[in-house]
């Protein structure tokens, strides 16, 4: 029969030695973690509505990485973003981005388009993609100038991509005039367990 106190001491002693071994693990999924390599890719109609899938999805595709919150709500911000720029400027799908206050559907037509969001973990780092078929951008240096807009209609604030640039290290928009737009981004995914971080 085992006392209480020496239930009490074997947990104890249980506790102590896992408590011990949480750094030599943290250390041994961070080189599992930076070495995971893995992509996805999804192609949506260019609709409001498919804003919100779209961040999900790179939620759950980072999620293994065990990011902080700041991390994930960093990544979904700079995805959605560059969803809702394809979906308004690249197809002018502006069904279910009123003006604020508004409860009607500012447009009742929706045009045809899709939209791609390619995501790939590679060593650590979060490459996306969000591209479209769309209109293109005639000057991407002016559409990147925070608070420019191309549907002040609609009163967009026009801080996408700066929002884009400051959440994620790399941003880069390649676009060609009646042809489309790629989003490129990228970011350096802290891996590992938070119980081991320095902040």
């Amino acid at each position: 029969m085992i006392t209480g106190q020496l239930l009490e001491k074997n947990v104890k002693t249980d506790a102590e030695e896992g408590l011990r071994k949480l750094p030599e693990m943290g250390k041994r999924l961070r080189k599992v973690w930076e070495e995971m390599e893995n992509e996805m890719e999804m192609i949506f109609d260019a609709v409001s509505y498919n804003e919100s899938l779209a961040r999900t999805a790179v939620a759950a595709f980072i999620t293994p990485l065990n990011p902080t919150l700041d991390e994930m709500a960093d990544v979904k911000t700079a995805v959605s973003e560059a969803v809702t720029n394809a979906i308004i400027h690249g197809y002018g799908n502006v069904q279910g981005y009123c003006r604020h206050g508004e409860t009607l559907p500012c447009h009742e037509e929706i045009l045809p388009g899709k939209v791609t969001l390619r995501c790939r973990l590679e060593k650590g780092i979060l490459y996306v993609d969000v591209s479209d078929q769309g209109k293109g951008i005639d000057d991407i240096d002016r559409a990147m100038e925070p608070f420019y807009t191309s549907k002040p209609e609609l009163e967009r604030s026009g801080m996408g991509f700066a929002l884009m640039e400051a959440f994620m290290d790399h941003l880069e928009v390649e676009s060609n005039p009646g042809e489309g737009t790629c989003v490129h981004m990228k970011k350096k995914m802290y891996t590992g367990s938070w119980m081991d971080r320095e902040d």
